[in-house]
C-alpha cells in the first residue's frame, strides 16, 4: 500500500532512479477519479494534461475497470500468430470508425502507429519520399522524429531516416512543389497538437489529399491526440470529409492503457505475412480496454459533448482579457493559449492553482480535458488562468517545452 504522507520521499526516489528525460512537476500523484486527480499530500486537481490526451473518459472509468479486471482473470496476453475474440471484436469495432476504413494493424503507442504507417506506405508504393509538415509532431523514434518538426527534438539523433521533407502548415502551394514522382506518403495532422495547437483548414487538408491520389502517394493522417471525439466528432477527419489511406491512433483509444493503432484503406490493402509486427499489439487486455472505451464514447455520445464544451470553453477563453494573451486556438476539446511569454511558469502557477496542463512549444498552454467534464469545471478552469496570467511575480526563467 502507498504511503500518502512521503511525497518528498518519493520524489527522491525517482529522481535517484529516473533516466532524466522528462521534466516533472514537483507533485506525486497517487489517486485519480473521474477529471481529478489527488498528490500525496491530498491535493486535488482538476486534469486538464491527461497524460497528454490519453484520460478521454476521465480516471478509472468504471466501465474501463470492469474491462480490465474481467479480461484479466480471461487471458492478458495472446501473440497476433493466433486468434482471439477480444482482437477481432476491436479490429471489427475499430474498422466501423470510418467508411473508409478496410483493416487495422494493432500495436502500442502513437509512435508505433506512424512508424508502422511509415513502413506501410514505403512497402506499397515502393517509394522512398515522405512529407511532413512544419510544427508537427509525430513520435520520437527514429522513423516519426524523422517526420516530427522540431529541431530540438531531432538535433541530437542526426542523421535520421533519409527521405523526409517538411513543408508549412495550411500552405498548398508549398506542398503542391514538393509532392512529386518519388514520394510515398504525406503526413499530417488535422489540428497540430505539439506544435501549437493549430488547427487545418479544410480546403488544405482536401488538397492534400487529392495530390497524394494525383501522383500515386498514400495521404497518413496522424490522429493520435486528434482522434476518437476530442475535436467533437470521432475522427477529426470527419471535419472535412477526409478519406484517407491511413489513420494513426493511441493515446485515448483504450482509456488508459498503452494501445495504438493504424486504420488501413484500400489503397493500402492486406498486407504480406511479417512486413511489420508488435510482440505486445493487439493483446486481449489492451483490446478489452478498448472496446470498453469506444462504446461508452458512442452510448455516452462523448464526440458531441465534446463539441458542445469545447465551443463553450473555447468562448470563455477568447472572453478572459490579458495582455499576455496572443491568440486562443482549437477544436472541440483541445484548446492551445499562445501567450507573449514563456508559457512554462503559467504552467506552474495553474498547478498551484489546482489545474494541470500542459505547454505546446515555448509559448502555448495547452488544455485537453477528460471528455466526461462538466462545464462548471471548464469555467472553474478559465478562472484560474485568469489568476494565474494576473500574477505579477511570475519569472520567466525555465525551460521550454
Amino acid at each position: 500500500m502507498i504511503d500518502e504522507r512521503m511525497g518528498d520521499q518519493w520524489m527522491e526516489l525517482e529522481d535517484r532512479y529516473t533516466c532524466g528525460v522528462y521534466r516533472k512537476q514537483p507533485v506525486v500523484m497517487v489517486r485519480g477519479e473521474g477529471v481529478r486527480v489527488w498528490d500525496t499530500e491530498g491535493r486535488e486537481y482538476v486534469d486538464c494534461a491527461t497524460g497528454h490526451g490519453v484520460v478521454l473518459l476521465g480516471h478509472a472509468h468504471p466501465a474501463v475497470v470492469a474491462a480490465i479486471q474481467e479480461q484479466a482473470h480471461r487471458l492478458i496476453t495472446c501473440p497476433e500468430t493466433l486468434y482471439n475474440d477480444r482482437r477481432a471484436e476491436l479490429e471489427a469495432e475499430l474498422v466501423s470508425l470510418a467508411p473508409w476504413a478496410e483493416r487495422v494493424f494493432l500495436c502500442n503507442s502513437g509512435t508505433e502507429a506512424v512508424e508502422a504507417a511509415l513502413k506501410f506506405a514505403r512497402l506499397v508504393t515502393r517509394r522512398p519520399g515522405i512529407i511532413a509538415a512544419r510544427n508537427g509532431f509525430h513520435g520520437r523514434t527514429m522513423g516519426a522524429l524523422s517526420a516530427t518538426w522540431r529541431p530540438e527534438y531531432r538535433r541530437p539523433f542526426e542523421p535520421l531516416v533519409p527521405g523526409f521533407t517538411h513543408v508549412p502548415y495550411n500552405h498548398p502551394g508549398a506542398l503542391e512543389e514538393a509532392i512529386g514522382p518519388d514520394t510515398a506518403a504525406v503526413i499530417l495532422e488535422v489540428v497540430q497538437g505539439e506544435g501549437g495547437v493549430y488547427v487545418g483548414d479544410g480546403a488544405y487538408l482536401r488538397r492534400a489529399q487529392e495530390l497524394c491520389r494525383q501522383y500515386g502517394a498514400l495521404f497518413i493522417v496522424d490522429e493520435i491526440q486528434t482522434g476518437l471525439g476530442r475535436t467533437g466528432r470521432m475522427l477529426a477527419c470527419d471535419h472535412h470529409g477526409l478519406e484517407p489511406d491511413m489513420v494513426c491512433l493511441a493515446k485515448g483509444i483504450a482509456g488508459g492503457v498503452p494501445m495504438g493503432a493504424v486504420l488501413l484503406g484500400p489503397r493500402v490493402g492486406k498486407l504480406p505475412p511479417a512486413a511489420h509486427g508488435s510482440t505486445f499489439g493487439g493483446n486481449p487486455l489492451a483490446c478489452a480496454a478498448a472496446l470498453a472505451t469506444l462504446r461508452t464514447l458512442r452510448e455516452q455520445k462523448l464526440p458531441e459533448r465534446a463539441a458542445e464544451l469545447g465551443a463553450f470553453f473555447l468562448s470563455r477563453l477568447r472572453e478572459v482579457r490579458s495582455p499576455l494573451i496572443r491568440e486562443v486556438r482549437g477544436l472541440g476539446l483541445m484548446a492551445g493559449v499562445e501567450l507573449r511569454r514563456k508559457a512554462r511558469p503559467y504552467l506552474r502557477a495553474l498547478l498551484q492553482r489546482g489545474v494541470l496542463a500542459l505547454t505546446a512549444g515555448p509559448i502555448v498552454l495547452r488544455f485537453l480535458p477528460p471528455l466526461v467534464i462538466a462545464q462548471e469545471e471548464l469555467e472553474w478552469v478559465v478562472q484560474k488562468l485568469e489568476e494565474a496570467l494576473a500574477e505579477t511575480s511570475l519569472s520567466e526563467d525555465g525551460d521550454d517545452g
